[in-house]
């Protein structure tokens, strides 16, 4: 499907790519969202932390996957959680290893191509029996994650009717290179800080296994990715890394409907995480390209308190919904 004309008219103060990235971070507060946590453990001795926020009744499920060293308690993924539980949706919100306040079990944690821990939730989902119908939503890399699995060719649960992504680095080596740059050193700052201190605490808990770097100041993705991800998680190197868990080149396998949100301004996107000629030529990939919205911006208007991305994932997961049948909870 070609690239979907966007409705999205930013705030005249916030057309600055930059002002719109850091607005939501600086000012946003998402009240009366109380997580319920289930802690599920994964076949290799670790675990996932799972927070929902059940509607309660319902047959709709929507899984939030969160960017880079965040997490469910961030305000973009409360701000999704609260709309669509307006919406009539129970809504699980994914900790990925480590990204729930408790470090993970293991050396190795998550990176933006670990579609098996998303398959393990779904599993856990599918062995609830509760839902019926169950949406995916990806912002930043949980969108990389998200397109990834849905166009990687596994077997989809047949519950997996809908997906959503937002700001997604597509092409992890371009972005990553974005991210390197003069213009985008405030971000990569705040990151490289998190990750520095993920690094040291690996390499405490597990001494001998990453030493490489340890006593560096990690200044880019490269670096981290050459001192942590790829030998953490089994790859021959950062480029490795990012050529095997890029989501584009898997974007034709995608055979559910699944609408992608990359705002031409992205700060941290450049042309390789636009794949518009993957969106011509498959009709389940919705492309919208709004001018405006920095990265995880999209500011709503000041009478909404939600943010327009939100509304726009629930206009696109109501235009593909199946009608629901009745269902007893199972408690």
């Amino acid at each position: 499907m070609p690239r979907v004309s966007s409705s999205y008219r930013a705030p005249f103060l916030l057309r600055n790519a930059h002002l719109h990235t850091v607005y939501p971070t600086l000012t946003r507060k998402v009240h009366g969202v109380v997580y319920t946590r289930e802690r599920l453990e994964l076949l290799d001795g670790d675990f996932l932390d799972l927070d929902w926020f059940r509607h309660g009744g319902g047959c709709r499920l929507a899984i939030l996957c969160h960017g880079l060293e965040s997490g469910s308690g961030a305000q973009y993924m409360r701000g999704m959680t609260q709309f669509l539980s307006d919406q009539g949706w129970d809504v699980l919100a994914l900790n990925y290893r480590g990204c729930s306040g408790e470090e993970n079990r293991l050396p190795r944690s998550y990176h933006s191509g670990a579609t098996e821990d998303l398959d393990a939730v779904l599993g856990h989902v599918q062995g609830m029996d509760r839902y019926s119908q169950v949406a995916l939503v990806g912002f930043s890399l949980g969108g990389n994650l998200v397109l990834k699995y849905l166009g990687e060719g596994r077997p989809l649960a047949a519950q997996v009717k809908v997906a959503a992504c937002v700001s997604v680095p597509c092409d992890l080596a371009s972005s990553a290179e974005r991210l390197g740059s003069w213009r985008c050193r405030m971000y990569m700052r705040s990151f490289a800080k998190s990750l520095k201190e993920k690094l040291l605490r690996k390499s405490e808990r597990f001494p001998g296994v990453f030493c490489e770097g340890v006593g560096e100041p990690v200044r880019s993705f490269a670096e981290f990715d050459h001192w942590y991800t790829a030998p953490a998680h089994g790859f021959l190197s950062a480029q490795d890394y990012w050529a095997r868990c890029s989501s584009r080149p898997h974007l034709p396998g995608v055979r559910v409907p699944t609408l992608l949100l990359n705002a031409q301004d992205d700060p941290f996107l450049p042309n390789a995480c636009y794949p518009e000629e993957e969106a011509v030529g498959n009709r389940f990939l919705h492309l919208e390209t709004p001018q405006h919205g920095g990265h995880l911006g999209f500011v709503g208007s000041r009478r909404d308190s939600s943010y327009w991305h939100e509304a726009r994932i629930g206009q696109f997961f109501s235009s593909f919904e199946t009608p629901a049948k009745a269902r007893f909870w199972r408690r």
